[in-house]
């Protein structure tokens, strides 16, 4: 008698380990997406800032490739392995500082709660860059 109580005993744990599997999944899978989505915001706006200095830089020592304003953005664009953004996203500007390049990008989450969340939905990534130009003879 008691070695089927034993047997019902562990029916009923076997029953109760899938249930806390299946309350236990979707938070494990949100965390582990969660993570992989900050690290893919991270990488963007690491690449966002490089784009934009490589831009900055270029226009300020280089007059032959990055001259005018839409050869800068053109730069930008270029320098952003990766991603898929449009020259129009860089604003290029020659304040004090130099020439300056900013650029700005929305990210979208690829969490559907965080995508479909009004604050969290779509973050704007900023990017500003100024370099110095050269005017004389350095050496």
């Amino acid at each position: 008698m008691s070695t089927i109580c034993l047997r019902r005993l562990v029916r009923r744990r076997g029953g109760a380990v899938a249930v806390e599997y299946a309350l236990i999944l979707p938070m494990l899978l949100l965390f582990v997406i969660g993570i992989i989505d900050v690290g893919r915001l991270l990488w963007t706006f690491t690449t966002l800032n490089r784009a934009a200095e490589a831009a900055a830089r270029c226009g300020a020592i280089n007059s032959i490739d990055c001259g005018t304003s839409t050869a800068i953005k053109n730069r930008a664009v270029a320098e952003a392995w990766g991603m898929n953004i449009a020259a129009s996203a860089f604003a290029v500007t020659t304040p004090a500082c130099g020439v300056q390049v900013v650029g700005t990008y929305d990210f979208v989450f690829a969490i559907p709660a965080l995508a479909t969340a009004t604050p969290l939905g779509t973050v704007t990534l900023k990017a500003t860059a100024c370099y110095p130009t050269i005017t004389g003879g350095g050496g």
